[in-house]
């Protein structure tokens, strides 16, 4: 199943479409024929990896709000907090404090720390 972002003139995801199959490959002639633009996405992709094994496509599945950058071909998530840093590898963004491996917690930006639910 193929699935495509649609991308407003700034490149930000507009929207994401579950295609057929045989529409795989086929986003500059999607793009040409509605005069919108479409870059196709992988459900299966996060991080820069492919879930089932397969290969990765544009390191992260496309979401609403998502930006596409076309330099590193890749669908970049919202930026959560203005600390946190992209890593350049998997195009997620890291908090600057690896998160807790102990139980649940949540990020204040304001002190720059994990807190405990």
């Amino acid at each position: 199943m193929s699935h495509f972002a649609k991308l407003d003139e700034n490149n930000m995801v507009v929207a994401v479409f579950r295609g057929r199959q045989e529409d795989d490959g086929r986003e500059a002639e999607l793009s040409a024929q509605t005069g919108e633009r479409y870059v196709q996405t992988s459900y299966n992709t996060r991080g820069g990896i492919h879930l089932t094994g397969g290969q990765p496509l544009r390191k992260n599945y496309a979401g609403i709000g998502y930006f596409y950058d076309q330099n590193r071909d890749a669908f970049i998530p919202p930026q959560p907090f203005p600390s946190w840093i992209l890593d350049e590898q998997s195009c997620q963004w890291q908090p600057p404090i690896p998160y807790p491996i102990d139980g649940l917690h949540w990020w204040n930006e304001q002190t720059q720390e994990w807190i405990a639910e």
